[in-house]
């Protein structure tokens, strides 16, 4: 079992499953040595489970854990694209998290962290990355949060 492995079990989280794209675009995209991920939502079992803008219908804390899940999801695709061989995860360079909010709502950075917190647990020093908290007006579905991702990978 390797690292990242045992930080999952330690942390008592069990990867989703990959989901599938709703469009004409590939849920990543490995070039070279970069691995591109798409926006992930806050998806559980192919159903949104945070709907609506933080600091509107849902609370800050919400948002928290909306952006865990995003990524989750990511850390799923992430997984398939290195067929389960972490050890070909280098490093997270970067995170962008979207966050569903109205004009006034300034908190984004506390919501994503929700999202940059889980990467540094699961992936450890190769998780450490730089990120962009944006704020939106909306996001598909009217989900709270989206996150997209950009990975160093080992070739295979």
């Amino acid at each position: 079992m390797n690292d990242v492995e045992n930080n999952l079990l330690e942390l008592k989280i069990a990867l989703p499953k990959a989901t599938p794209v709703a469009g004409n675009y590939a849920p990543y995209v490995l070039y070279n040595n970069l691995l591109s991920v798409s926006g992930q939502t806050c998806k559980t079992d192919g159903v949104l489970a945070y709907i609506g803008q933080v600091g509107a219908e849902l609370s800050v804390d919400d948002g928290v854990k909306a952006a865990r899940i995003c990524a989750l999801n990511v850390l799923a695709q992430v997984q398939e694209a290195c067929e389960g061989d972490w050890s070909r995860v280098k490093q997270c360079i970067k995170l962008t998290v979207f966050v569903n909010s109205f004009a006034n709502f300034s908190q984004q950075p506390a919501v994503a962290n929700g999202a940059s917190d889980l990467v540094v647990s699961v992936l450890g020093k190769r998780g450490i990355h730089t990120r962009a908290a944006v704020g939106a007006s909306s996001l598909p579905g009217n989900s709270a949060v989206e996150i997209d991702a950009l990975f160093a990978i080992a070739n295979a």
